[in-house]
């Protein structure tokens, strides 16, 4: 039987040097050593035969071919090859108890956790607060404070919970914030027919909705913003416009989220046209 001399040897473990997940490559080099060990049968001049490239001139039909010990110790290797190639890729496969010890200590505790919230508008009086004004007055309109809380109509609270009309994050990451804010226009009885009434409508048509995030940072930090000026009918008895906003921002731990809008006297707090709202997406 062919045995490799020691050059021969260090060329082989430099062609089966590869990565087996947990398998050295010192092992793939060995097995690959034993294998030609058994299967080469020719003289050095094999070595030649393994390296060549084209195998144009290999019939496998023909019982010559099939009996060429360069052609089988090549059969043989692509076997090996095929075969080790199959392992690494099943070793590389994380089995269910791995996957599980990869997660999170917290979340294997917690399970699944669903952080989300919707609120909305509720009829009880006084439903804005002024904001506490900065130093540059950089925190504008008058903050949304009167939100339902309770599980009434469509509002929840799931993994954050409302403080002062704000929206307290828990869990640091991305999230999806929105907000409609419904406005109701209706001139007091008290100007209709004056000269005044022309002024006042436009002075009151002016609407704007604000979302700001509260940090450790002194001021407000304005997030959105959305503004309409609408020409209403004057033949009507009110009109109505609504504002809608929304997008994806990172939230830290103990932020707050709220809502403000100018001309409060114009909001309708009614629960499917005024909403607030975040959810976690990542």
């Amino acid at each position: 039987m062919f045995t490799l001399d020691q050059k021969e040897e260090a060329n082989l473990q430099m062609v089966f040097r590869v990565s087996a997940g947990q398998r050295t490559a010192r092992e793939l080099s060995f097995q690959a050593i034993s294998l030609f060990k058994m299967q080469i049968k020719y003289s050095k001049s094999g070595i030649a035969c393994f390296l060549k490239e084209d195998d144009s001139d290999w019939d496998p039909n023909d019982e010559e071919s099939m009996n060429s010990p360069c052609w089988q110790v090549k059969w043989q290797l692509r076997q090996f090859v095929r075969k080790m190639i199959l392992r690494t890729y099943e070793e590389s496969i994380p089995t269910t108890s791995e996957k599980r010890q990869n997660i999170p200590p917290l979340v294997r505790e917690r399970g699944l956790q669903r952080v989300a919230a919707h609120i909305t508008g509720t009829s009880r009086r006084r439903s804005t607060v002024s904001i506490p004004r900065s130093k540059n007055e950089k925190a504008l309109g008058q903050k949304i404070n009167a939100w339902e809380t309770s599980r009434k109509g469509h509002s929840f609270l799931n993994n954050l919970h409302l403080r002062n009309g704000e929206l307290v994050i828990h869990q640091t990451g991305f999230y999806y914030i929105y907000s409609q804010t419904y406005f109701r226009f209706q001139e007091p009885e008290e100007i209709l027919g004056t000269v005044a009434t022309e002024e006042n409508r436009r002075k009151n048509k002016q609407m704007v909705q604000y979302i700001y995030k509260s940090t450790d940072y002194p001021d407000p930090i304005l997030l959105m913003k959305s503004a309409r000026n609408s020409c209403w009918s004057k033949d009507s008895e009110y009109g109505l416009y609504s504002i809608y906003q929304g997008g994806i921002f990172e939230l830290k731990e103990n932020d707050r989220i709220f809502v403000s809008v100018t001309n409060e006297q114009l909001i309708d707090m009614d629960q499917e046209a005024s909403f607030f709202g975040a959810f976690l997406i990542g």
